[in-house]
C-alpha cells in the first residue's frame, strides 16, 4: 500500500461507505492517516461482563435488552429491570424506588453502567444494584483490540472519530491499524527539520501518527497533536510571510501629502479623530511613501471609526491624482459607504462611482450638483478607465474584467474574511499602468479591514501576510452601551422600558434566534419562519402602535433596501431580522436592541450585533433575552456585559468554550487541532518566528527542499486560510 493509493482499491466498500468517505473528503491512506480522532475514551476502567466479582464497583459497557417495571414480590417497592450484554456475557440491573429510569432508556440502547455487584443467596445470580446508567455513541474498542495488544499496559485509550452514515468510529480504528501493519509508515516523510523538532520537543511524524490514533497514555495523544498544529500553524505562517515579502517587492505608487492638508481635511469630521485613528493614518501614510506595495490589515471594533480612516487615505490617494478602489461584502454596506463617501469629498467636487450586480451610480449628478445619478454600466467603466472617477465603490462586481483603471494605487476591502483568496487577489492584482524602466506592474497599495473579533494569537496565524493595526478606541463623547440580560421573568418589564424610549422616538432592533439545522435549505426555512411569526407575535401582543418591518435572508435585495430604507429614514419603528443586520446596517436613531435566545450566540458575533446600536452619542441598549438560567450561560452572558471590546470576548470565548465557539471559524480555514492550538500564545509566536527566521536565511527555501515540496503540496490542495 501507497500512502496515495486509493482507500476504495485498499479496502472492500459498499456504496453507502464510498459515499460516507466522499463526503469527509477521504480518498487516499494518507487522507485517513490525518484524520484525528476528536476524543479519546478510556478503557483502564472497563470490566468484561463475565470478570465480574460480588461485592466489587464496576463499569461495563453493553446493549440495554429486557426493560421492564414493576414491584417487589413480598416489599411490593417500586421496581426497574433490564439486562446488559457484552460480548462475554450478560447481567441483570435493578433499580429499587427508580422505575423510571427503565423507562428513559430504549431498548437496544448502547450503554455505560456502573455501580455495586450484587448476588441473589439462592441461585448465586450477580446483579447490578441502583446502578448508574449513562446512554454513550458506541461502545468502546476493548484493551484487547488495542495496537499495543500483548504489551504489559495499565492505562489504553481508543479514538472516537468523526463519523458519517456507513462509516463508524470502529471502523476509521480498525481500517487505520490495517494501513499501520501494512508498513506505510516507513514512507512517510517528515516535513519538519530534525533540529525544529528537537528545540520544541517534538515527536517525529511517524511517531505522532501512532499517537494520535493509538495512544499509550494521554501525554502521547497531547505531544502529537502539539506537533501537528505546530507544522499546520508554521506552515500558514511560511506562506503567509512567503506571500508578504514577493508583494512587498513589487513596485507600488509614491504617495505624498502634506500633514496641514491631511489635518484640514480631518478637521472637517463632525466628530474628533481618536488617538488609535491618528496612529492608524500615520501608518498608513508612512507606508505609502515606501515606494513599494503596501499590505496592511486595519482591525478594528464595530463603531471604532475604520471608514473614516479609510477616508483620509483615500484623499491622499486621490488628490495625488491617482485612483481607489472600495471594496465591500454586500450591496447595502457598498450603497452606504458610496453615502459616506460623498459627504467627505463632496466639498472637493471629486467624483464618486457605486458598482454592483444590480446597478450603477455616480456622484455629482450633472443636474444635481449636490446628489448621485443612475448611470449605465457601459459609461462609469468609461469614466473609470480614463480616471474622470477617482473612487470606485462596490460589490464584488469590482472584480470583472470588464472594470479597468488608469492609475489604481489604492485597493480597500472591507470585511475582507468574507471575500475569497482569489477574489482579493484579482482586485489588488488590477494592472494600474506599466513602468518605463521594468516593463512590470506597479501594485496597488491594499488594505484590508474587519471588525470581526477574533483572538490575538488567531490574527497573527491567518493575517502573517499584512502589516496588522488595531483601532482600540472609540470615538470621543461616544457613551458606552447598556446591556441587560432579561431572564423569562423579566421580559414584560423590559418591554415597557423598551416602550418608553420608543416614545422619544428612537428606533429598535429585534433579533431572533439563531436556529441550527443540519440540512442548510431547512436552516433557511425556519429562521425565516422565526422572523416572520415574531414580528407577528410583537405586533399582536406587544407593539400594536407602531409599525414593524422584516429583513431576513430570503428576501431579494431590493426588498432588503426598500426595508433598511423605510428604517433608515423612520418610516419603520421597529426592525425585525436574523442577524443579516450583523454587518454593514447604519442607523444613528436605532439605539435599542433585543437579541432573543441570547445562549445560542458566540460571545463575539452577540458583541457585533449589540454593535448596530452603537452608532451616535445617545445612550443605547442591549437586551440579551436568555431561556437558559444555568451557571454556565450566566456567567458567558455576563462576560458580554463587562468586556470593555469585542477582542476580549473572542478570547473568553477561545478559553472557555473552546475553537469551536470562535464566530466565523469555518471562514478561517484552520483544522481543529490548529484552531485548539490557538490558546496556545507561546506556540504560535514560536510558528511564527521561525517562519521569518527560515525566510530570512533562504528565502527561496534551495536549503530546505522538504519544507518547499511540503509548501508546494499545500498550495496545489488550494489550501485557504481566510
Amino acid at each position: 500500500m501507497e500512502l496515495h493509493s486509493l482507500i476504495t482499491e485498499q479496502f472492500r466498500l459498499n456504496p453507502i461507505q464510498k459515499k460516507a468517505l466522499t463526503k469527509l473528503g477521504l480518498n487516499t491512506a494518507l487522507d485517513l492517516l490525518y484524520h484525528f480522532p476528536t476524543r479519546y475514551g478510556d478503557t483502564s476502567e472497563m470490566k468484561n461482563i463475565k470478570s465480574l466479582v460480588h461485592g466489587e464497583t464496576a463499569v461495563v459497557f453493553g446493549k440495554i435488552t429486557g426493560l421492564k417495571t414493576g414491584k417487589g414480590y413480598r416489599t411490593k417497592i417500586p421496581m426497574g429491570e433490564a439486562r446488559v450484554t457484552d460480548d462475554t456475557s450478560s447481567i441483570k440491573c435493578v433499580w429499587f424506588n427508580q422505575p423510571y429510569l427503565a423507562k428513559m432508556i430504549a431498548e437496544g440502547t448502547l450503554v455505560r453502567i456502573e455501580g455495586k455487584i450484587s448476588e441473589r443467596k439462592k441461585t448465586n445470580e450477580l446483579y447490578f444494584s441502583n446502578p448508574k446508567i449513562e446512554k454513550v455513541d458506541k461502545l468502546p474498542i476493548g484493551v484487547g483490540d488495542s495496537l499495543f495488544k500483548g504489551e504489559a499496559t495499565e492505562h489504553v485509550l481508543y479514538p472516537v472519530y468523526p463519523e458519517s452514515r456507513g462509516i463508524t468510529s470502529n471502523w476509521m480504528y480498525h481500517t487505520i491499524q490495517k494501513i499501520f501493519k501494512s508498513g506505510i509508515l516507513d514512507k512517510v516523510v517528515d516535513p519538519l527539520p530534525k533540529e525544529m523538532l528537537d528545540k520544541y520537543s517534538l515527536p517525529t511524524l511517524k511517531t505522532a501518527l501512532i499517537w494520535i490514533h493509538a495512544p499509550l497514555k494521554e501525554t502521547d495523544a497531547q505531544s502529537a497533536r502539539k506537533r501537528f498544529a505546530f507544522e499546520e500553524v508554521f506552515f500558514i505562517q511560511l506562506e503567509k510571510h512567503k506571500t508578504k515579502i514577493e508583494y512587498q517587492k513589487n513596485p507600488s505608487f509614491i504617495v505624498k501629502k502634506e500633514e496641514k492638508e491631511i489635518a484640514e481635511f480631518v478637521k472637517r469630521f463632525p466628530f474628533q479623530a481618536t488617538g488609535a485613528q491618528t496612529k492608524a493614518i500615520t501608518h498608513i501614510l508612512e507606508d505609502f511613501k515606501r515606494g513599494h506595495a503596501m499590505s496592511r490589515l486595519l482591525h478594528g471594533d464595530v463603531g471604532s471609526g475604520k471608514t473614516a480612516v479609510a477616508a483620509v487615505s483615500t484623499y491622499a490617494v486621490v488628490t495625488n491624482k491617482l485612483q481607489v478602489a472600495y471594496m465591500c461584502p454586500t450591496e447595502i454596506l457598498a450603497k452606504q459607504h458610496f453615502e459616506s463617501f460623498i459627504q467627505f469629498f463632496a466639498y472637493l467636487n471629486i467624483q464618486v462611482g457605486l458598482i454592483t450586480g444590480s446597478g450603477c451610480r455616480k456622484f455629482p449628478s450633472k443636474l444635481n450638483p449636490k446628489g448621485w445619478t443612475d448611470i449605465s454600466r457601459s459609461q462609469l467603466l468609461k469614466w473609470v478607465a480614463n480616471g474622470e472617477i477617482p473612487i470606485l465603490i462596490g460589490t464584488h462586481a469590482l472584480i470583472q474584467k470588464t472594470v479597468k483603471f488608469k492609475n489604481l494605487a489604492y485597493v480597500i476591502i472591507d470585511e475582507q474574511h468574507r471575500f475569497g483568496t482569489n477574489q482579493r487577489k484579482k482586485l489588488a492584482r488590477k494592472p494600474a499602468r506599466t513602468t518605463v524602466k521594468s516593463g512590470g506592474i506597479i501594485a496597488p497599495h491594499l488594505l484590508s479591514m474587519t471588525a470581526t473579533p477574533i483572538p490575538r494569537t488567531l490574527a497573527l496565524t491567518i493575517y502573517g501576510d499584512l502589516d496588522l493595526t488595531l483601532l482600540d478606541q472609540m470615538p470621543t463623547g461616544r457613551k458606552p452601551i447598556i446591556t441587560e440580560i432579561v431572564l423569562p421573568n423579566k421580559r414584560e418589564e423590559t418591554y415597557e422600558k423598551i416602550k418608553e424610549g420608543m416614545k422619544t422616538g428612537r428606533q429598535l432592533y429585534v433579533i431572533c434566534p439563531r436556529i441550527d439545522e443540519p440540512d442548510p435549505d431547512k436552516e433557511l426555512t425556519l429562521n425565516v419562519k422565526s422572523v416572520v411569526e415574531e414580528a407577528k407575535r410583537l405586533q399582536k401582543d406587544i407593539f400594536k402602535e407602531y409599525k414593524i418591518g422584516i429583513v431576513h435572508s430570503k428576501m431579494t435585495t431590493d426588498e432588503k433596501e426598500k426595508v433598511m430604507s423605510d428604517f433608515a429614514s423612520n418610516k419603520i419603528d421597529i426592525l425585525v431580522a436574523t442577524s443579516v443586520v450583523e454587518v454593514g446596517v447604519n442607523v444613528p436613531n436605532a439605539t435599542m436592541i433585543i437579541i432573543e435566545g441570547g445562549e445560542r450566540f458566540g460571545l463575539a458575533q452577540l458583541h457585533q450585533l449589540r454593535g448596530r446600536v452603537v452608532r451616535s452619542n445617545h445612550q443605547a441598549y442591549c437586551y440579551v433575552f436568555a431561556e437558559s438560567k444555568t451557571q454556565k450561560t450566566l456567567d458567558r452572558l455576563k462576560a458580554l456585559k463587562t468586556a470593555k471590546n469585542g477582542f476580549e470576548l473572542a478570547e473568553y470565548d477561545l478559553i472557555q468554550r473552546g475553537s469551536g465557539e470562535l464566530y466565523g471559524r469555518k471562514q478561517w480555514g484552520l483544522s481543529d487541532v490548529a484552531m485548539e492550538a490557538l490558546k496556545n500564545i507561546k506556540m504560535v509566536e514560536a510558528a511564527r518566528l521561525e517562519a521569518q527566521s527560515l525566510l530570512a536565511k533562504n528565502e527561496s527555501l534551495s536549503d530546505y527542499p522538504l519544507i518547499k515540496s511540503h509548501l508546494a503540496s499545500r498550495k496545489k490542495d488550494e489550501i485557504h486560510f481566510e
